[in-house]
Parts: structure tokens; sequence; C-alpha cells
């Protein structure tokens, strides 16, 4: 299986900081990424994604104020424990992550079949749609793998 991974194109009208929030808020509210799962650190994140370390920085201090990741000095940042009581979704807080994701879907230029397909691919994580694993030239989306950290320390 491969590590989640997150996208950020910088044609896109929606910042890459929200680009990078909006991602990581989804893959750790669904569970791809999971609770003490170590997140890359904000300079290396930025040198995958090509981007400056204060993009990075700010993603990552709102998904801190949203209290989904949590970063310890000499621990790195890692995905934190899910709110108690956190079993009902919160209405708003999945409204707001299906406006992040269809804004930078439709800034990417897709059309409403093609967002809907994504969605129910995500859903069922057993369909892989080839678009999904394709990856532009240098002048597309720049992609980083995250997770991947914590799994190379246990192996060594």
């Amino acid at each position: 299986m491969s590590d989640p991974a997150v996208r950020v194109d910088t044609t896109s009208q929606v910042p890459p900081y929200e680009q990078i929030r909006a991602q990581l808020a989804a893959l750790i509210l669904t569970g791809r990424l999971t609770e003490g799962e170590r997140l890359p650190t904000v300079r290396q994140l930025a040198a995958d994604l090509d981007l400056a370390p204060g993009t990075v920085a700010r993603a990552y201090r709102q998904l801190e104020a949203a209290e989904l990741i949590r970063t310890r000095r000499g621990a790195g940042t890692r995905v934190a424990a899910p709110p108690s009581g956190s079993q009902a979704h919160d209405v708003d807080q999945l409204a707001t992550l299906a406006r992040d994701f269809t804004s930078a879907a439709r800034a990417l230029g897709a059309e409403t079949q093609d967002i809907l397909t994504a969605v129910r691919d995500a859903l069922d994580p057993r369909s892989v749609s080839s678009s999904a694993t394709a990856d532009s030239g240098a002048s597309g989306p720049k992609t980083a793998g995250v997770g991947a950290r914590r799994r190379s320390e246990e192996q060594s």
C-alpha cells in the first residue's frame, strides 16, 4: 500500500497552504492518517513540494489550532488523538471539507462528474482510479508522501 500523498497545484486559485491544510485534515478525519502517525517536518514537506517552509508552517499551525495534529520538540509533528465524542461527525466540518475539496477540484478544471467519481473512489479504497495515480510533469501538481517517516523509522 502506498503512503497518502499531498498534492499542491501552484497554478490553482486556492492558496498552497490551504490545499495542504484541507488535504491533511481530510486524511486525518477519514482515518487514512492515524493517531500518532508522524508527519514530515515543515522543511521536508516544503522541499518535497517545492514550496517555502512558511507555507507548510501556516498549514500545520491551522491543523494544530483545529487539534488535528500536535508538534513536540524532539518528537516531531504527529496526528493527534481524535477529540472525545468524535464518533458522530460534525455536519459543519463535513460541509467545510466538501467545499474545500470541490473548490480545489474546480480550480484544477475538474467537471462535476469527475469530482463525484473522485469522491466515490475515495470512499471505496479497493477502487483505484487511474487518474488518481497519474503524475503530471514539472508544470502540474506537486506531490509529497506523508506518513512514510514513521514506517521507515520502525524498520530501522
